[in-house]
C-alpha cells in the first residue's frame, strides 16, 4: 500500500478546489477537502480575478490537508490564458484581469492588420479567440505601455500561484501554449511574432515540462501554515490539460469532451496539426503530458446554462441545475436553436434575453419561458457537439468510435444523452473529477509511483465506474434539427 499523498488544487471559472488523493497501487482516490466561489469583480468598467483571495483559498486548503494528515507534494491547475504581472520588487502590480474583459474587443483585427491571421495560425496553431494571451498583451503594449514598462515578469495564473508559494517564476508547458505566443514545432515562445507586435519578450518566463517542480514551498508559508516543505510539480497547468491525462481509454485514437464552464471538444496527437483546413474550422493546437498536442475546438459550454441561471437568480427565483434540467425536459424538443460560440454570449448578463434576441434575429421561434430557454441551450450544444465532431474528422481523417465526456458537465444526464443523439455515436462518461484525477496523476508520477501516460490512464480507468450512453433511435428526428441548427451557424 502506497502511503503518499499529493494535494491537487483544481480553479474553474466560477469556483476551485482542494483535493486530497492517494494511490493505492491500483487505483486513486480523491477526498475534497476544501471549496470556495471564484467571483470575478467589476471594478471601473474593468474585470478582474480577485487572486490575492483565491490566493488565500490556497492556504486554507492546505491549512485543512495539514490537519488532515499532510501530504507529499502539491499540483495547481487553473484556467488558460490570464496572467499577473510582477514587477522588479517581486510584487503583483495589479489584480489580473479576466478574460471575460472587453478590453480585447476589436484587438485580434488590429493585430491581423500587422501579422495576417493566416500566419498567426502557421506560427501558433491556436484558434481565433479575443481572449488569448496575445491580444491581451498586444492591447498592454499599445495603451498601457507603463503598466508593461514596470513588469520585470509575466507569470500565468497557475504559474503565479506557484510563484506565491515557491519565489520560483517559472511557466509550464500546457498554460503556455494557451497563449497563442507559443510557437509548438520548436516548444518555445515565438520571439519573431512578438516582437512584430511590438510586444516585450524579456518579461517571458522559462518554459517547464509538466511533471517538473517549481520549487519547495517557502519557509515563511510553511511557518504560517505549519506544514512540511514539500515539493510544488508543475502538473498539466491548463485544467483541460490535466483533464485529458485522465481520459481512460484504451487506444490513442479518441475523442473527448472536458465539460464544464467551457466545452473542450478534441483529440490527442503526438504533433501538431496546423493546415489550412485547422485554420478554416478555428481548431486550436495547445500541449498536453509529454508535450503531446490537444487538437480541440472551445465551444462555450455549459457557462451559457450557468449564467442563465445566475440572472434568474438576481430576478429573485433560485433554481437547481436539477430542475432547469427538468423544466428543459418538459418543452417540445427542437423549437430553436443558437450557436453556444456567439459573441453575444461571452460575457456576463442577461443570458436568457440574449438567447431570445439570438432567435428572434436569426427568423425562428423565440422561447419564452425558462424551460423552453434551457432546451434551446442544450439542444444547441449537443448540435454544435456534432458540428465540431465532423470538423475533427474532416481535419484529421479518423473515425471515432466513441466520444469521452469527463469533468463536472458529465453529472448532467440529459447533455450526455443529447450528445450520444445527435453525434448518433456512444458516449462514454467519466470521471466526474477528471481535472483533479489528471492533476494527481501527473503529481504521482513526478514522484515515481505511477508510470508514464498510459499508466496513469489505467490507473484512472480502475478508479470509475463509467456511465455509457448510446443513441436512443431518434436520429431522423435529429438529422432533420441538426440541418435547421445549421442554417444559423
Amino acid at each position: 500500500m502506497n502511503s503518499k499523498r499529493v494535494l491537487a488544487f483544481d480553479f474553474g471559472a466560477s469556483s476551485g478546489r482542494a483535493l486530497l488523493c492517494q494511490y493505492n497501487g491500483t487505483s486513486l482516490s480523491t477526498e475534497e477537502i476544501h471549496r470556495f466561489s471564484n467571483d470575478p469583480v467589476s471594478i471601473n468598467g474593468t474585470l478582474f480575478w480577485d487572486t490575492l483571495r483565491l490566493f488565500f483559498e490556497i492556504k486554507q486548503g492546505i491549512t485543512k490537508a495539514v490537519a488532515a494528515g499532510g501530504f507529499d507534494a502539491i499540483g495547481i491547475d487553473t484556467w488558460g490564458v490570464d496572467f499577473g504581472l510582477i514587477g522588479a520588487d517581486g510584487q503583483l502590480l495589479q489584480n489580473p484581469v479576466h478574460y471575460r474583459d472587453e478590453r480585447t474587443v476589436g484587438i485580434p483585427e488590429e493585430v491581423f492588420s500587422i501579422v495576417s491571421q493566416e500566419e498567426v495560425y502557421a506560427k501558433t496553431g491556436i484558434q481565433t479567440m479575443r481572449l488569448n494571451t496575445l491580444f491581451q498583451l498586444y492591447y498592454l503594449s499599445k495603451y498601457q505601455k507603463d503598466l508593461l514598462s514596470r513588469t520585470e515578469t509575466l507569470l500565468y495564473t497557475p504559474d503565479l500561484f506557484a510563484y506565491f508559494l515557491t519565489g520560483v517564476k517559472r511557466a509550464e508547458y500546457s498554460i503556455s501554449s494557451t497563449t497563442q505566443m507559443l510557437n509548438p514545432a520548436t516548444g518555445q515562445w515565438d520571439f519573431d511574432l512578438l516582437e512584430r507586435l511590438n510586444i516585450p519578450t524579456d518579461i517571458l518566463p522559462e518554459i517547464i515540462d509538466a511533471g517538473d517542480v517549481y520549487g519547495p514551498l517557502k519557509a515563511d508559508i510553511c511557518e504560517e501554515l505549519g506544514c512540511e516543505s514539500v515539493p510544488v510539480i508543475a502538473v498539466c497547468t491548463h485544467d483541460t490539460a490535466s483533464a485529458v491525462v485522465s481520459v481512460p481509454a484504451d487506444t490513442d485514437n479518441f475523442l473527448y469532451i472536458s465539460c464544464g464552464t467551457w466545452s473542450l471538444f478534441g483529440t490527442e496527437s503526438q504533433t501538431p496539426i496546423i493546415s489550412p483546413e485547422a485554420m478554416a474550422f478555428n481548431i486550436t493546437n495547445e500541449g498536453g503530458y509529454g508535450r503531446t498536442t490537444r487538437f480541440l475546438k472551445n465551444i462555450m459550454g455549459l457557462w451559457l446554462i450557468q449564467e442563465s441561471r445566475r440572472q434568474w437568480m438576481r430576478e429573485g427565483e433560485t433554481l437547481s441545475y436539477g430542475e432547469l434540467e427538468r423544466l428543459a425536459l418538459a418543452e417540445n424538443p427542437f423549437a430553436c436553436f443558437v450557436d453556444p460560440d456567439d459573441e453575444a454570449f461571452s460575457t456576463p448578463g442577461n443570458l436568457p434575453r440574449r438567447v431570445r434576441e439570438f432567435c428572434q434575429k436569426t427568423g425562428q421561434y423565440v422561447p419564452q419561458t425558462k424551460g423552453e430557454i434551457m432546451r434551446c441551450i442544450y439542444e444547441s450544444l449537443a448540435m454544435k457537439y456534432r458540428y465540431t465532431m465532423e470538423n475533427l474528422q474532416k481535419v484529421t481523417g479518423q473515425s471515432y468510435e466513441a466520444i469521452h465526456m469527463i469533468g463536472g458537465g458529465t453529472k448532467d444526464n440529459l447533455l450526455c444523452q443529447m450528445t450520444a443523439d445527435s453525434c448518433n455515436t456512444k458516449v462514454i462518461a467519466g470521471p466526474i473529477e477528471a481535472t483533479g484525477l489528471g492533476n494527481a496523476a501527473v503529481q504521482f508520477m513526478a514522484l515515481g509511483d505511477i508510470d508514464g501516460l498510459q499508466g496513469a490512464r489505467k490507473v484512472i480507468k480502475n478508479s470509475l465506474e463509467p456511465l455509457y450512453y448510446t443513441p436512443s433511435g431518434r436520429q431522423p428526428e435529429y438529422e432533420a434539427a441538426y440541418g435547421e441548427f445549421k442554417k444559423i451557424l
